[in-house]
């Protein structure tokens, strides 16, 4: 049975009977803390857990700048973007957040945050900042962006030795799964007591999930998230990744968001609808008569302009690049095409209202955060600039020259030396970016793998 999922969007806590309110249901439910949660610039939970009493009481919550920006390895980055000092930036609750925590095992609530500087200014660090920002500015063109992300990743069983291959997890019937599986029904009722805590879980956090489905890879499935506002949305995808992660760990599982997890198994991506609607609620990429319009065109010409710059947003780390291999339904470029997968930009066949383009180019490691704000700062872009898009792909797009980074390395000097990227998402943000992901890079170069060791050992 799904947690109660009491939403507070109406209460500002600033009146003595908003706190009064929550705090007698915190009482009321036995609600001992609250999760003051945010994503850092991985996408990883990260915050404080606070009294529920002085939750309720609008107590103020501080973490140190920096920690948005801390590495998956545990390191900071001492760019001089950062200051010495590292001061601290105030957590601020998004009450239409909150709901009963579904992992916790006594009562608790959870909160997504925003990061704010003291002077009450987003953090430029924070990733929901970056897309807060991107969507004001099509607020300000009197524009509405609107997205909807289709989430792959694994099961595993539990891993215990990193040295070693993630194995599958063995199921009802009793044995590992084997083979392709797609879109299997039996496949995905294997690990039936999982998918129903999680649905239960999804269900109490708000997370509005569409189709749920096995994917190609042994234990891989896909959750399709509906459409909505960009920043709803994104903590969704969050949370969503969140609960996952933690009912897994309590089935003995592991849910794997890396992109490439596996040797000879399909990559794990997250496609991105996107489409645009103006002050009156109009789909701006169809005309009146049904047509696709020009707004949808400079669109996606903007894409094709600017994705090759953001990659390093699409693709954060060395295990990213081994999921774009030709043939397998993952992009090596950047045309488009009409319901066509081979592109990296793809127009699903639909109504005039739902006319939308998918960027198939993040993997299921990409912050998604930040990928909506990547994908929907160079669209806006296009749209501005009026780019003009490539002719649509016919037929296998593959066969296409490649014209995105092959390598973590590139696509982390492109955008060191992009001219676009600070404009589009922030020019410290992007400096901050790009010093905590060449840290980890050094970290990785630090790490001697079992290729090296298998065929190097002895015969070099």
């Amino acid at each position: 049975m799904s947690a109660p999922a009491l939403s507070w969007s109406h209460l500002k806590l600033s009146r003595d009977a908003d706190r009064a309110t929550l705090a007698a249901h915190f009482r009321e439910a036995g609600v001992r803390d609250v999760e003051c949660l945010f994503a850092d610039v991985t996408g990883y939970p990260r915050g404080k857990l606070m009294p529920a009493a002085s939750f309720a009481a609008g107590g103020e919550l501080r973490i140190c700048q920096a920690i948005p920006m801390q590495c998956v390895t545990g390191e900071y980055s001492y760019d001089p973007i950062f200051p010495d000092s590292d001061p601290d930036v105030r957590l601020v609750p998004d009450l239409a957040t909150l709901r009963r925590s579904p992992w916790a095992s006594v009562p608790r609530y959870l909160a997504v945050h925003d990061c704010h500087e003291m002077d009450g200014s987003l953090c430029e660090f924070a990733p929901r900042s970056v897309l807060k920002n991107v969507v004001a500015r099509y607020a300000a063109a009197g524009l509405t962006p609107v997205v909807a992300p289709e989430i792959e990743f694994y099961l595993t069983a539990a891993m215990t030795d990193p040295a070693q291959p993630l194995a599958s997890p063995t199921g009802k019937g009793g044995r590992p799964e084997v083979g392709q599986s797609a879109f299997s029904l039996n496949a995905l009722n294997e690990l039936a007591p999982f998918w129903d805590a999680f649905h239960a879980a999804i269900d109490g956090l708000g997370i509005r999930a569409d189709t749920w489905l096995h994917e190609v890879g042994e234990n891989q499935y896909e959750i399709n998230l509906l459409h909505g506002d960009p920043v709803a949305v994104a903590d969704q995808a969050f949370l969503f990744k969140t609960a996952a992660r933690e009912i897994a760990l309590q089935h003995g599982l592991n849910a794997v968001f890396m992109a490439k997890p596996i040797s000879g198994q399909a990559g794990s991506s997250m496609h991105l609808h996107q489409s645009v609607v103006d002050g009156a609620g109009r789909n701006i990429f169809s005309r009146p008569d049904g047509s696709a319009s020009e707004a949808f065109l400079h669109y996606i010409g903007g894409l094709q302009a600017y994705t090759p710059d953001l990659m390093l947003i699409y693709a954060p780390t060395v295990n990213s690049y081994r999921r774009y291999v030709a043939g397998s339904q993952a992009p090596t470029n950047v045309q488009w095409g009409y319901d066509n997968r081979t592109a990296g930009l793809r127009v699903p066949q639909s109504p005039p209202v739902a006319r939308r383009v998918e960027n198939r180019l993040a993997g299921a490691d990409a912050n998604p955060y930040l990928a909506m704000a990547a994908t929907l700062a160079a669209g806006l872009a296009g749209i501005e600039e009026r780019r003009q898009p490539g002719e649509p792909v016919q037929g296998n797009g593959y066969a296409l020259a490649r014209d995105l980074p092959r390598t973590f390395s590139t696509a982390h000097d492109q955008m060191a030396h992009s001219e676009h990227a600070a404009r589009l998402l922030g020019d410290g943000f992007v400096q901050g970016y790009l010093a905590v992901k060449g840290l980890e890079h050094e970290h990785y170069q630090r790490e001697i793998s079992a290729w090296e060791r298998r065929y190097l050992l002895p015969q070099v």
